[in-house]
């Protein structure tokens, strides 16, 4: 598979071989060695999650307190996506930015996200079910929301009408509200939460 850093600082793509026969397919969407080796600390399953979504759903801007945090490690398993990562580490040089990535069930193709950073999709299928394999488990009460449709953040969305949306992510503040609010996590915080990682402290 390969491994690669996005313009995001601790945002990964990883792209695996496919493998072809009279069956189907086959790919190993990760390997928890050469994941840790690239995110550079340990990379551990605390929770399995799993939506299903219809087309023109966003769902998103996603991200989780600091700590224990929930990095994501995200596959797009039947149908197709679009997946971004945004950057909400106030203080990061490329906090607010944001990257695409196309996930299709055929490619394998999936996201790993660092604690700090936001994640939101878009289905471009019918019944598109996404995979999220978290750090940690989640914790009520720990989960920021930040309005997918911002337009500060100016995630190209394609869209030929109103998505469908939860009510809690329609009414999620944008993001000059949410650093006005406190609610993000600074990208000091988040580096010195990443050392702990590396060093196997709990967090």
């Amino acid at each position: 598979m390969e491994i690669t850093e996005l313009s995001i600082p601790n945002a990964f793509r990883i792209v695996p071989e496919i493998h072809h026969d009279e069956r189907g397919v086959f790919a190993e969407v990760a390997r928890s060695g050469a994941l840790s080796e690239a995110i550079g600390y340990p990379f551990r399953v605390g929770q399995a999650n799993c939506s299903l979504s219809s087309r023109h759903t966003v769902r998103g801007i996603h991200a989780t307190e600091l700590s224990p945090g929930q990095g994501k490690l995200v596959t797009c398993i039947s149908g197709s996506i679009l997946d971004v990562a945004v950057d909400l580490r106030v203080g990061s040089p490329t906090f607010g930015a944001y990257e695409v990535t196309r996930q299709d069930a055929e490619t394998g193709v999936s996201v790993y996200l660092a604690d700090g950073l936001g994640h939101a999709f878009i289905a471009l299928t019918e019944d598109a079910c996404v995979n999220y394999l978290c750090s940690e488990p989640y914790v009520p009460g720990t989960m920021i929301e930040i309005n997918p449709l911002d337009p500060e953040i100016g995630i190209p969305w394609p869209l030929d009408g109103v998505p469908t949306m939860s009510d809690k992510d329609a009414g999620a503040p944008d993001l000059a509200t949410a650093v006005a609010r406190g609610m993000l996590p600074g990208y000091a915080e988040c580096l010195v939460h990443y050392e702990r990682l590396r060093a196997g402290v709990a967090v």
